[in-house]
């Protein structure tokens, strides 16, 4: 089996990879950002080389544990975690102990590097990410269209939705695993957003606002988010993190505090839990260049 981003599928996993290229519409590609190709692919134990590629690529580990090595640099990726992968020709391989299940997706045109960036992502280098669980199922949609339209343009509308629907999803505004969030949880979730995630709200909190019982509402918001109300809290105050670090020029404390997060050592300590590295070694990666250059990643 060719593909896109796989150099070599040995034929006993090849049944179980599948990828499909899309073929943008001319709205779509108006647009300035969309899907160029999809897939999926499960690994056994063993070390895969990645082929170079001229897209960006999210790549996410839905079952078991992966070791990306990108450039000479070493990232692990466990389940519901996620990364880009560069565009460019930079030496990439994934390595796995177990079985592992993996979803990718690769971005084309010229704004997707915006696209990239507002998913909190850098463009040089990788870094490690969490995905929600709608994103998760958005991409696993995305896959399930682009292989059973793979070579045409007749699902580009579709795609295109389900690409915005997983920008959306990543900032926290109001996409179930299903269809539309409940006008319940919509509240809660339009609430948070509207203060920033600077506000500290608790269990109990969300829940008043829900105007459900506190254990009602939430066995609701992980049914229909997909996530604990606290986990999706905390994952959203670190994006909002990531963007303040990189686009306002705010200290470590001042952005901690932005976030609702005063001890800035509480506050670095979980960035760097779910982030993988400090909040100023993010902030310096993200001043350097976007072109040619190979950081390496500091821990």
């Amino acid at each position: 089996m060719e593909s896109y981003l796989l150099a070599d599928v040995p034929e006993e996993l090849s049944s179980l990879a599948v990828e499909g290229v899309h073929k943008p519409g001319s709205l779509t590609q108006a647009s300035g950002a969309w899907i160029h190709s999809a897939g999926s692919f499960v690994l056994e134990s063993g070390t895969y080389a990645l082929n170079p590629h001229n897209e960006w690529v999210w790549l996410a580990v839905e079952k078991g544990k992966v070791l990306v090595t990108w450039d000479g640099n070493d990232l692990t990726l466990e389940a519901g975690s996620t990364c880009f992968l560069p565009a460019g020709d930079a030496a990439c391989t994934l390595t796995t102990e177990e079985h592992a299940r993996c979803l990718w997706i690769a971005l084309e045109g010229p704004l997707s590097p915006m696209v990239v960036r507002k998913m909190g992502a850098l463009l040089h280098m990788p870094l490690r990410q969490g995905a929600l669980p709608s994103q998760i199922y958005l991409a696993e949609q995305i896959v399930q269209v682009i292989v059973r339209h793979s070579g045409t343009s007749d699902a580009t509308y579709q795609l295109q939705h389900l690409m915005y629907g997983m920008i959306a999803s990543h900032w926290g505004q109001p996409v179930a695993m299903d269809a539309m969030l409940s006008h319940e949880i919509a509240k809660v979730v339009d609430t948070l957003r509207a203060s920033q995630y600077r506000e500290n709200l608790s269990l109990a909190d969300m829940a008043a606002i829900s105007r459900m019982p506190m254990e009602t509402f939430r066995k609701r918001f992980v049914a229909e988010v997909g996530m604990p109300p606290l986990s999706y809290v905390l994952h959203c105050k670190m994006e909002r993190a990531k963007e303040l670090l990189r686009e306002q020029n705010c200290s470590v404390r001042e952005v901690g505090c932005a976030v609702g997060m005063q001890d800035p050592y509480h506050f670095s300590k979980q960035f760097k839990h779910i982030v993988g590295i400090s909040p100023s070694a993010f902030m310096k990666q993200a001043q350097m260049p976007n072109a040619t250059l190979r950081g390496s990643m500091k821990k």
